[in-house]
């Protein structure tokens, strides 16, 4: 088979899109490549929402918009209706995320999850959806079996069952809750054939999120790739991190399901480095980043009966590499075990021309009240603004639609 695949293809990427939400599309990324524009926006917007400023209109007809399915699943639903008309699929998102919330609170996001997963087993093209554990999890706790984690020794197992152990009574107890809340998902999700990705979150805190969904994958993913993790690859130590899990999933005999991602929290995790006076995390350029990432992508599908492979990425190079490895292999675009995937609003030139070639590609589709997602949507604009090239990008392949279609 040969590669026939190309990204420049407007006329697809655009084709979902009427004519005013292309000239909407255009005065956004045009307003998010203005940088102090974005660095007044992403703080003066979240104060504004705390206090109850009336901005929910102003958010919703723009950023919200471009980058969100919606406030219900019922919004959500038309959004994921139109997309399945060009044969892209869903990674729904319910937008819930580390917060002061209580236990109740947390209770109700695993309800929310559950509830999303109920609606996509219903959907054909909504293959997955996506969780954050600091939905379910106190930011605290986790913050603190990590920083012990780290000071334990052996593999990541054995460091969080040692950890566990040392939990104070009440934190215990604490844990155990997050632990059913996560199984409850995971559990359902299993029942009703639906993935579930859980999400990356700081490095302060990743070490706990990573042993638990270890645990899960070698609960649920005897057979078939269930639940997912995910890779930050512009963190310098995650492609040994990909291998040691493949490790774990050869020694316990389990499918690992590994969702591989450049990453979303650079300018804190580069921050709190130099704050805090420790190495940063992140690799130390753009190049060492896509080195890491294209070399997990030949690791992990050269390792297709042992891993599935959920290729998370608006780099069009990586993209290529993937499709390509999978025509030389010989295996068709829609395996079972290679997904693309990219963030609704953002690079529809690779979704739908990898839609248009019969691969398996979705969009990452989040949706939640606006107060809910504000943490989502300020680090779309940060990204489209520090992200070299990408708000370029975007605005240029706009443009060209715009000048095709004549508007």
């Amino acid at each position: 088979m040969s590669l026939n695949l190309s990204f420049d293809n407007t006329a697809n990427a655009f084709e979902y899109k009427t004519d005013q939400q292309l000239k909407k599309a255009h005065f956004l990324f045009k307003s998010m490549g203005i940088g102090w524009l974005v660095q007044m926006g992403t703080r003066i917007t979240p104060w504004a929402i705390k206090v109850g400023l009336p901005v929910n209109g102003i958010i919703r007809s723009t950023i919200f918009e471009q980058f969100v399915g919606g406030e219900t699943l019922q919004q959500t639903a038309k959004v994921a209706d139109r997309l399945e008309e060009y044969h892209v699929q869903v990674i729904l998102d319910y937008g819930v995320e580390g917060g002061d919330y209580g236990e109740d609170e947390k209770d109700h996001a695993r309800d929310e999850f559950i509830k999303v997963i109920d609606y996509a087993a219903t959907q054909k093209n909504i293959p997955f959806m996506s969780i954050k554990v600091t939905g379910i999890a106190r930011f605290a706790l986790l913050e603190k079996m990590d920083a012990a984690m780290h000071a334990a020794t052996g593999t990541l197992i054995k460091r969080y069952e040692k950890v566990v152990s040392e939990l104070n009574a009440t934190e215990q107890t604490e844990w155990q809750r997050v632990w059913y809340r996560m199984m409850k998902i995971c559990n359902t999700a299993a029942s009703k054939n639906i993935g579930v990705l859980i999400d990356a979150e700081e490095t302060w805190i990743q070490d706990p999120v990573d042993a638990l969904t270890t645990l899960m994958m070698d609960h649920f993913n005897q057979t078939k790739a269930v639940v997912y993790n995910t890779a930050q690859m512009y963190r310098h130590d995650r492609l040994q991190f990909v291998k040691d899990c493949f490790e774990a999933a050869e020694q316990r005999n389990f499918i690992l399901g590994m969702k591989l991602v450049r990453g979303a929290y650079m300018e804190k995790e580069r921050k709190r480095a130099a704050d805090m006076n420790y190495p940063s995390p992140i690799q130390p350029d753009k190049e060492s980043s896509d080195r890491d990432y294209d070399d997990a992508v030949v690791f992990c599908l050269n390792n297709i009966n042992r891993i599935a492979t959920i290729v998370a990425s608006h780099n069009e190079s990586s993209n290529l590499l993937a499709a390509k490895l999978l025509d030389e292999k010989g295996l068709p675009h829609n395996h079972e075990r290679v997904h693309f995937s990219q963030l609704y609003g953002m690079s529809d030139n690779i979704t739908f021309n990898l839609a248009k070639a019969s691969y398996s590609v979705s969009k990452y589709l989040p949706f939640g009240p606006i107060k809910d997602v504000i943490p989502y949507l300020m680090r779309r604009a940060q990204e489209n603004s520090s992200v070299s090239g990408q708000t370029g990008r975007e605005l240029g392949l706009i443009k060209k639609e715009m000048k095709r279609r004549g508007i």
